[in-house]
């Protein structure tokens, strides 16, 4: 799959044509290859028939800047490999990772260390805090670490503190916060740094399902003010749509589809990606805007509608109208009439037919 060139924002981060391979000789199977292969899943065949493990097969995507990019699958899918690989906490076997147009893999150790304790901040499912160190001495560490001044560093970890909320709670030690509050640490201490590209690996996926809505909430809340270039890991998909720009969903090692939230749900390229979609509420999902349609009928007399109005507000008004309602986009030109035969003919595209209904 190559990388995304439909945006017209600046790449941030791109992945391209990256291979993890375990195994005793992984290299053997690339040393010939330039760049990327023919045929992606016929060579990770041959690897594994080999008896090697494929964890990541020709995995190639762009993260624009200031972009929530959600990567989501199923346990063992790759997700968690190819985050790692990003950050070469793995190394990977072959391809690229291209930051800032720099590619990671030609970094020496010395550079990479830099680059991880300046530029990148990283959150993973374990919160990892330090219990011998309160809040914010665990939030501080790492501009310790970059050797800032004592008072430089906590000058910056009070402002960190502010933004994830945790005021009051400095002295804390990690066994007198929950689960929540602990989070919100490690949350903390990765934008203590003030990263460039953000990494998230499942940070949420250990909390009760309350306290994890409070966590996306305020989640989003932060990157709505900061506006960083982030790649967050999930198996929850109603949770990608939650936070996800744009995402992509991963089946043994691949990518087997990019695009927005609304994108998948409406033209999945396979059932795979159809059933992650088949309990999504879409009508807090779809907008006005992704069932307009071109039309040459005359405008007068119609309702009109901004673009982002939801499908489940936009129902009210295609009852009343049968010859549906004008969508505006933000700058007042015409997107196309939403009807309500275009509500069904969007659902029907992502759901699929299903033949067993159909009668002759």
């Amino acid at each position: 799959m190559e990388p995304d060139v439909k945006d017209n924002r600046k790449v941030k981060l791109s992945c391209r044509n990256v291979w993890k391979v375990y195994g005793s000789q992984p290299e053997q199977f690339f040393n010939s290859l330039n760049g990327s292969v023919d045929d992606a899943n016929s060579h990770a065949e041959k690897i594994r028939n080999d008896g090697h493990i494929v964890a990541n097969a020709d995995v190639s995507f762009d993260v624009h800047a200031g972009e929530i990019f959600v990567i989501m699958g199923l346990s063992g899918s790759g997700k968690s490999t190819i985050v790692r690989c990003l950050s070469r906490l793995v190394e990977p076997t072959a391809g690229e990772i291209i930051l800032d147009g720099e590619d990671l893999l030609r970094k020496s150790d010395t550079e990479l260390i830099d680059i991880r304790r300046h530029k990148m901040g990283m959150v993973f499912q374990s919160f990892g805090l330090m219990p011998h160190l309160n809040v914010i001495d665990n939030i501080a560490f790492p501009l310790k670490l970059q050797g800032k001044p004592e008072n430089e560093r906590y000058k910056q970890a009070e402002r960190v503190i502010e933004l994830v909320g945790l005021q009051g709670r400095e002295n804390n030690y990690p066994k007198e916060l929950s689960g929540g509050q602990q989070q919100r640490v490690g949350i903390a201490r990765s934008l203590a740094v003030e990263p460039e590209i953000w990494f998230l690996d499942e940070p949420f996926s250990a909390l009760d399902p309350l306290i994890r809505k409070q966590m996306q909430d305020e989640f989003l809340r932060i990157q709505s003010k900061l506006k960083k270039s982030i790649v967050f890991i999930t198996h929850d998909f109603h949770e990608a749509l939650r936070l996800a720009d744009r995402m992509a969903i991963m089946r043994d090692g691949a990518i087997v589809q990019i695009g927005r939230p609304v994108d998948l749900i409406l033209n999945p390229v396979d059932d795979y990606i159809r059933d992650f979609t088949l309990d999504v509420p879409w009508e807090t999902i779809l907008t006005a805007a992704d069932i307009a349609e071109p039309s040459d009928e005359p405008l007068e007399g119609l309702g009109r509608v901004a673009e982002d109005t939801l499908i489940e507000k936009l129902l009210h008004y295609l009852g009343e109208s049968d010859r549906g309602v004008v969508v505006e986009a933000k700058d007042g030109s015409v997107l196309g009439i939403a009807t309500a035969r275009g509500v069904v003919k969007a659902l029907s595209a992502g759901s699929g037919p299903d033949q067993s209904s159909v009668k002759a």
